[in-house]
């Protein structure tokens, strides 16, 4: 039933613009959909398509704990910009208090496990619980990012969260993302004028050189690893 929508909707999609896509979703998954942002590059781009034109979807954010100081900058920025509210989700207390007393504050460094717990419990915890009721969940996932991204559509099913996914920037390259951040003045994470194109976690986060994959400066110490939080499954 739910691809069934999902196939849907990717016919639609091939005929609209990303952001007359998103008012459909707003106007078909009233109080349903919701986008979640981390203030990088293209969420940012996708934040300012929503605000920008009143469009009628709830923006959350993910507040780790352990977000940079320039991302706490651009979420300021963003508020004082837009006037819109962002719902901040933050872990729970408890889960953390205990993993930090047992392992201390840097555990993740010292095995894919300890830092797939951090994540999970930093990121997919309360996800899922912004995600609770929700119908279609926007993120900022573009093709390129990654290899495992290539092959997705602008709408896919969330296997396990049996939910659909809307990909607005899935086809557009780092360039132009990085266009339209110029040309519409949207507020943006000035780390990535210093090299860093995928900003998570500030303990885990590096800049990259030029050449290398868009992700090696997420969790560069670990070798095997898909590069991955668990949020997304692609």
């Amino acid at each position: 039933m739910l691809q069934k929508k999902v196939d849907e909707l990717n016919h639609i999609v091939k005929s609209l613009n990303s952001v007359e896509a998103l008012q459909l979703i707003a106007d078909q998954y009233k109080n349903k959909a919701v986008f979640t942002t981390s203030f990088g590059y293209e969420d940012q781009v996708i934040s300012d398509m929503i605000f920008k034109n009143d469009v009628n979807i709830n923006v959350v954010t993910l507040d780790t704990g352990r977000f940079f100081k320039e991302t706490y900058k651009v979420f300021s920025q963003t508020l004082d910009t837009y006037k819109k509210k962002i719902k901040v989700y933050f872990p729970e207390k408890d889960a953390i208090e205990k993993m930090l007393s047992e392992k201390g504050p840097y555990s993740f460094y010292n095995s894919v496990d300890n830092r797939i717990e951090c994540c999970n419990i930093r990121k997919v915890v309360p996800l899922n619980r912004a995600l609770e009721g929700i119908e279609l969940w926007i993120t900022g996932i573009r093709a390129e990012q990654s290899p495992n991204r290539k092959g997705m559509t602008f709408f896919e099913l969330d296997e396990a969260r049996q939910i659909i996914k809307y990909n607005p920037l899935l086809n557009w390259s780092f360039d132009e993302v990085k266009k339209y951040v110029k040309d519409n003045h949207v507020p943006y994470n000035v780390l990535h004028d210093k090299g860093f194109v995928s900003i998570g976690c500030e303990p885990c986060t590096r800049a990259i050189q030029p050449g290398d994959d868009f992700r090696a400066g997420r969790w560069w110490w670990e070798t095997n690893s898909k590069k991955e939080c668990g949020l997304h499954t692609h």
